[in-house]
């Protein structure tokens, strides 16, 4: 672990809020290297042995651990890879939270309160979402020690209505506001999910009908949910990746380790993959192009919503299982 004089040493040399890009830029050394750390530490090797093996080495978590930490030591030593440190100190802190709160959800006290047989889906999501806000919370925390404000990880509302640079092979030719652009994309995208989970899923119009009664817990579930995702696996990542590669590429850097995390989720399967890598990316643009926490969150959970709606009926499970 590094010490408090390191770590605001860390700070001082990876985050100096606009960094001269000439000085520590994004030479092809260090963008090759994020982006082997990134495929390397992400879902990747774990879907790679499952599918070859059928199982999951128990080294494999401890190995991805150790490279981060090589990296951090590395930062020290490399004046270009110190911005890429701060980054993997963050991909580190949410593996070992992620792995203390599995620990936790699978203790005897926590599976009385929230994991009993009989345990309604609200339940049981709800112990979920208050482990997995925990997450974001230390994740925050974190970032504040190493001096980080607020605004550098796009932990505020932002600009509703910042520009949108154009993406033509999305049909947007010219700079549109983020009012307008995150209202009509909000819609686009939810309906596409909606299409897939239909399609997987096949709900019965009864399922539809049970799911009105939990759906004001529905909305909070996703609430906290898009919260947790977008500050762990797009805010927190984002702010020091910045530092250290130009925007673009850390937008896509973070869809990728988003997209590959949802293999097991939902949606799942490599179109899951696909599909979440097209929303992180998207997510990460808006975040960007607006400095800010809110059209990512809000377009974020209008598709949790409709994630948890098809949950709390049975109709979809993580994995498609």
């Amino acid at each position: 672990m590094l010490s408090t004089i390191e770590v605001r040493e860390t700070k001082s040399w990876a985050n100096s809020k606009q960094p001269n890009r000439l000085e520590l830029g994004s030479p092809k050394r260090v963008l090759w290297l994020a982006w082997a750390v990134t495929l390397t530490v992400s879902l990747a090797p774990n879907i790679l042995f499952q599918v070859s093996t059928g199982h999951t080495p128990s080294w494999l978590f401890g190995a991805k651990l150790a490279l981060l930490g090589v990296m951090i030591l590395l930062g020290l030593l490399w004046s270009r890879a110190r911005p890429l440190s701060v980054f993997c100190i963050m991909l580190a802190v949410l593996f070992l939270m992620e792995g203390l709160r599995g620990r936790v959800e699978a203790s005897a006290q926590w599976q009385q309160w929230f994991g009993a047989s009989g345990t309604s889906f609200a339940t049981q999501m709800l112990g979920a979402q208050v482990l997995r806000v925990g997450v974001a919370m230390v994740m925050i925390a974190v970032l504040l020690f190493l001096q980080y404000r607020p605004r550098d990880f796009f932990l505020v509302k932002g600009n509703l209505n910042g520009t949108a640079a154009p993406v033509r092979w999305l049909g947007i030719d010219k700079p549109m506001g983020w009012r307008r652009l995150g209202t009509i994309s909000s819609l686009c995208i939810s309906l596409g999910l909606l299409a897939f989970l239909l399609i997987g899923g096949r709900p019965s119009w009864a399922a539809a009908g049970k799911a009105l009664p939990v759906f004001p817990m529905v909305l909070i579930l996703a609430s906290m949910n898009a919260f947790f995702e977008e500050v762990s696996y797009r805010s927190a990542l984002l702010g020091p990746l910045r530092e250290a590669v130009d925007q673009r590429q850390a937008v896509l850097l973070t869809a990728a380790f988003f997209g590959i995390a949802h293999y097991y989720g939902v949606p799942y399967g490599l179109v899951g993959v696909v599909m979440a890598s097209f929303l992180g990316w998207f997510l990460g643009k808006s975040m960007t192009e607006t400095n800010g926490l809110f059209w990512p969150w809000f377009i974020h959970f209008l598709q949790d919503v409709l994630v948890f709606s098809f949950m709390a009926v049975g109709a979809v499970t993580p994995g498609g299982k």
